[in-house]
């Protein structure tokens, strides 16, 4: 489909996926790329701009990521954001150095407001600053446009060939004004349309999804989550009964939520499906029997579904397409070119080098999570559907430090069962993002009934998110996490102990493993 597009080139940023978020807020749809892409892939891509990440590197270390400088040649504007701003001096014959204070968190900058990047910015913002490095000087022909008292170039531009940087993040909800910011460059400098609709694009999906399959079956892979609940729909739209649902039981689903996915998707339910469920548990506990690495566990986990629907599809006769709920974080995270991989998603890095089918499909593969929901809000998917709480793939195999044994699944579903109760009873699940009990792999010795126990202790986990890319540790109150406490450790057999996981994502991620 022929869409304006900016390009995000990654050099290693915490902050990638957001910036790119961010764009599409701005109705302008963005696609994140290693910074190895060429130059001829760019022409190709004819993005109506680019912007450069922040990452970890000095710019003048020997092996930091670069980009060859005919890029700021190309007529295409640029934003440089942190290291993509001190890459943009560098490269430009400016001087970038060891600052002689960093700056970190929120700072105030002084901003030039004939910038087209600050018109509408007030002269003093607060922005968040991040660097070791700073711009000493910035290149010939660049305006300084923002300075702190200890950053000589917090913003430049050579507006007449349309290069701008900024050493803070325009895109963390921390810089006070950095939507408006990233709003005037898509628009002012870009000269963007703003057309990225999510009506469009499932008008659009249907009828690509329609074409590519033709007369052709396709199978499903359903979990029950808003992703494959989504992408389920959409495939019912464009090919009806051409399509076969199958829902693995893997024996990692919450309390109760195979009966629940059945019942929702399954012949009572409210969509025409061909649906199929596998209960599977013992040949996934099997696999995944003494195994403790996260990243095995999900590649195993993803391996195995593919084994299981392609046993499935031969049952059914000829499938010529898998569907997945695959969504753009679980792509991103799985890693671009040489960008680091944060996890490899079931659907992503942890695909088999083979898979039995024509093609896999993921219409979904463009979308944020937030993104994924207005589409399943336009496909008219009832809102306790679209806005249930987010489910890994995997499963509780990745809230599960450790290995896995069937006493421990018991245990989490158990928890995570009276976490999310007590939660809901108390009406504080409004606001929050996701909420999940997990399994430590850490035992401690507790007293019960005036005996020792040497039992586990379960995590408790609740973010306040709007993309999934960003979240901070949700302020429950005391008495809920006090009742939430006193009901696992004397209902869940093997549990003498409760934490609350007060860390956000950076630094870690939402899910445990």
């Amino acid at each position: 489909m022929e869409r304006e597009m900016v390009l995000v080139l990654d050099f290693g940023g915490q902050y990638n996926q957001l910036i790119a978020r961010r764009v599409r807020e701005c109705n302008v749809y963005c696609e994140v790329h290693s910074y190895n892409i060429s130059l001829d892939k760019i022409k190709e891509m004819n993005p109506k701009g680019i912007i450069f990440t922040g990452g970890p590197n000095s710019v003048y270390g020997e092996d930091s990521p670069r980009y060859e400088k005919a890029i700021f040649d190309l007529g295409i504007p640029i934003l440089g954001i942190c290291y993509g701003s001190q890459l943009m001096a560098f490269a430009l014959g400016g001087s970038v150095k060891t600052a002689p204070v960093s700056e970190y968190g929120k700072t105030e900058v002084s901003i030039d407001k004939s910038s087209l990047l600050f018109g509408d910015v007030a002269e003093k913002t607060i922005c968040w600053m991040s660097h070791t490095d700073y711009i000493e000087k910035e290149p010939e022909g660049f305006t300084v446009t923002a300075t702190t008292p200890v950053c000589p170039v917090a913003a430049m531009e050579l507006p007449e060939k349309k290069l701008y940087a900024t050493q803070f993040h325009p895109e963390v909800m921390h810089t006070k004004e950095g939507i408006k910011m990233l709003h005037n460059f898509l628009f002012k400098v870009c000269e963007c349309a703003g057309d990225w609709k999510m009506d469009s694009f499932v008008d659009n999906a249907i009828e690509a999804i329609r074409a590519k399959v033709g007369d052709g079956k396709v199978l499903c892979a359903l979990s029950g989550g808003v992703d494959s609940s989504v992408a389920a729909v959409m495939l019912a739209k464009a090919v009806g009964k051409q399509l076969t649902c199958v829902f693995v039981d893997h024996g990692l689903l919450r309390k109760n939520e195979g009966d629940e996915v059945e019942a929702v998707f399954g012949p009572e339910g409210p969509y025409d499906l061909n649906f199929i469920r596998v209960n599977a548990q013992e040949r996934f506990y099997q696999k995944l029997e003494g195994v403790k690495d996260p990243e095995t566990k999900r590649k195993i986990i993803g391996e195995e579904f593919i084994r299981v629907f392609e046993e499935e599809a031969k049952k059914i006769g000829t499938v010529d397409f898998l569907v997945q709920g695959t969504i753009y974080p679980d792509v991103i995270e799985s890693g671009l070119g040489k960008s680091a991989v944060i996890k490899s998603h079931h659907n992503v890095g942890g695909l088999p080098d083979y898979v039995d089918f024509k093609e896999i499909i993921e219409p979904l593969r463009d979308l944020f999570k937030d993104e994924v929901r207005k589409a399943g809000l336009e496909l008219d998917i009832p809102e306790y559907l679209v806005y249930r709480q987010p489910f890994p793939g995997p499963g509780l195999g990745i809230r599960i430090i450790g290995a896995i044994t069937p006493e421990k699944v018991k245990m989490v579903q158990e928890a995570d069962a009276i976490y999310r109760e007590e939660i809901a009873k108390a009406g504080v699940d409004k606001g929050l993002g996701q909420y999940f009990a997990a399994l430590t792999n850490m035992r401690s010795v507790g007293v019960m009934g005036d005996e020792r126990t040497y039992d586990y202790a379960i995590a408790l986990r609740a973010v306040t998110t709007s993309d999934f890319m960003t979240a901070e540790s949700a302020e429950l109150p005391w008495e809920v996490l006090g009742k939430v406490t006193s009901r696992i450790v004397n209902e869940v057999k093997g549990v003498n102990r409760v934490l609350y996981d007060c860390t956000g994502k950076p630094p870690s991620t939402i899910e445990f493993e």
